[in-house]
């Protein structure tokens, strides 16, 4: 008996159909429910694309590395799955490097393959080879390179927990050519195994306990809630957490739609280019109850003003956030879904705040977002009417500057996953391609892609791409003729002396646009705003505008460099 059942496992072994590295991968990747690659092709990676081409999973072909693993971000922002990217060897791995830190630093899920040299040549400055492990190790939750083909199924699987567990981020596996092209027989399946690697989900008992003591003692709570409430899908606890305690919501830029702007209980963005309400909220709270955000500077600004009065909470995935950049009285290293949770079944007595409700209500009321009218389109208008017309359901990108601060304050999100933008690192050209995997991972919604005209320059090949694939997206340039936040700064700060902030020559974005086949408009005017919109905001085909704006405009309130968060300028008169 136990010779016939070794003959059979023989048999077997025999039969099994030699496959490559590359088709490991595949293998791998298609396991993992992977839905697109965003991927350029290069002679590194050649193996895996000859196999790329039998494959099942969609690819992307973007116009520009960089424009690839921005797609890549946008699709996993919207579909809270990972973006999954390849980039060639050499410069094709050190296009990503930017996408990678921006990742990194706003805590997306991506999942990063990159060709490198074969392994007999590694470090001998071979044609297109680049050290892109020692590279990218900052700016990666986890880096590694392949160097033993049975290990490819664990190593991705492991990569996959990685980059989506604990508090989400980018994942860089690198392949040398030959381990690609190699055959081998199909290895046996083997289990993830990270004794090093165990984040914490559930919130300690004791801190909640204490948490909830707090939030009964408090004459003036607030919370803070930043991304990690989206990541951790607790938008619906946060919104039962804060009406059971009639406690305000104050939001991060990443965090917009992570509780409903129209809710009474939220007040608005906090920092630099924050509402007035949220950061005078801010300044004079006594107890601050942080949900998933970082504490960055934007937010804080002078760190001897912010909350000084307040007691600190801090829930966070990530312990290393924990006490970073502001002392915390009570830390709860937990999954946000997970203590909000234990905090609503704590139930704890409401304090008696209706008095510091109704004051916030005030300030609301007395210092709204505010712009003055004139004979020149102002971004505001525009934006208030794409929240119009759109129903406020659009999923929205930008890039970063001027118009990414109208937009975060004058489209206001109603739900999560409605709002893609590059926050932590500020990446220019990072608003049009991260709409195309918004699109992909959305297919029936609405994308608005906003650019300013100077980060729009930087991306603008990947035009080729939402054409190719038809994709609906309305992609909307805030065109003030300069680099608008460079430009508002040298004139609050360098006496207005607009170093190489203006634009002297720029291209016809109409004719660039019809150039790829996309409609193109070019609007001045509140009445042609109005039109147009009406005329594509409905159709099932890319389209660009060109919105030529108030190029004096600035972004208020604004928060200057050292200054509190109560020291804020232009506010309503």
């Amino acid at each position: 008996m136990l010779q016939e059942t070794a003959f059979e496992e023989t048999k077997a072994n025999t039969n099994t159909k030699p496959l490559t590295g590359a088709d490991l991968l595949l293998q791998a990747l298609e396991k993992e429910n992977v839905e697109f690659i965003f991927g350029y092709p290069g002679g590194a990676v050649l193996p895996i694309y000859d196999k790329i081409y039998d494959s099942k999973i969609f690819h992307v072909l973007p116009r520009h590395e960089q424009g690839g693993i921005h797609a890549a971000e946008g699709y996993a922002r919207i579909s809270g799955k990972p973006g999954v990217v390849i980039a060639t060897s050499g410069p094709g791995a050190t296009n990503i490097v930017t996408g990678l830190a921006d990742a990194m630093m706003d805590s997306l899920p991506l999942v990063v393959f990159t060709g490198q040299v074969a392994t007999g040549v590694i470090g001998t400055d071979a044609f297109q080879e680049a050290d892109i492990l020692g590279i990218t190790t900052p700016i990666t939750k986890y880096n590694c390179q392949i160097r033993n083909l049975e290990d490819i199924p664990k190593i991705i699987k492991e990569a996959f927990y990685i980059a989506t567990s604990g508090r989400p981020g980018p994942v860089l596996i690198d392949i040398p050519k030959d381990i690609a092209a190699t055959i081998t027989e199909e290895p046996k399946e083997q289990e993830i195994s990270l004794p090093g690697y165990q984040p914490t989900t559930q919130p300690n008992y004791l801190q909640i306990r204490k948490l909830t003591e707090a939030v009964s003692a408090a004459k003036k709570p607030v919370i803070l809630a930043g991304a990690g409430v989206i990541f951790a899908k607790a938008s619906a606890e946060l919104k039962e957490y804060a009406e059971q305690q009639q406690i305000p919501v104050i939001h991060t830029l990443l965090g917009l739609g992570g509780f409903p702007a129209d809710n009474e209980l939220f007040v608005g963005m906090g920092g630099m280019h924050g509402c007035y309400a949220a950061n005078m909220a801010l300044y004079e709270c006594d107890l601050l109850i942080n949900v998933g955000a970082r504490f960055d500077d934007r937010l804080t600004g002078n760190l001897a003003h912010f909350a000084p009065n307040a007691m600190k909470a801090h829930i966070d995935i990530d312990p290393a956030e924990i006490g970073k950049i502001i002392p915390t009285k009570i830390p709860v290293v937990a999954d946000a879904k997970e203590a909000l949770t234990e905090l609503i079944k704590q139930n704890g007595k409401m304090s008696e705040h209706n008095e510091w409700n109704e004051k916030i209500k005030n300030w609301q009321k007395e210092y709204p977002y505010y712009y003055e009218n004139s004979d020149l389109l102002k971004p505001q208008k525009v934006l208030e009417l794409l929240y119009e017309k759109t129903g406020g359901n659009a999923i929205v990108t930008t890039d970063v500057g001027q118009h990414q601060m109208w937009t975060a304050q004058y489209y206001q999100f109603k739900e999560s996953n409605r709002w893609v933008t590059s926050g932590g690192l500020g990446t220019m050209g990072f608003g049009l391609p991260s709409s195309i995997g918004a699109q992909l991972a959305d297919p029936d919604a609405t994308v608005l892609a906003i650019s300013g005209d100077g980060g729009f320059q930087m991306c603008s090949q990947e035009l080729a791409l939402i054409k190719e694939l038809n994709l609906p997206i309305k992609i909307i340039i805030f065109n003030n003729q300069a680099l608008g936040m460079v430009r508002q700064w040298q004139e609050f700060f360098y006496e207005s002396r607009f170093s190489h902030s203006k634009e002297s020559v720029q291209p016809s974005f109409v004719k660039l646009a019809e150039a790829y086949g996309i409609k193109g408009y070019q609007i001045s005017t509140d009445e042609e705003a109005e039109t147009i919109l009406d005329q594509v905001l409905n159709e099932r085909e890319p389209v660009l505008l060109d919105f030529r704006l108030d190029p004096n405009e600035n972004v208020y309130p604004m928060i200057a460099p050292g200054k509190g968060l109560h020291e804020m300028v232009g506010m309503k008169p």
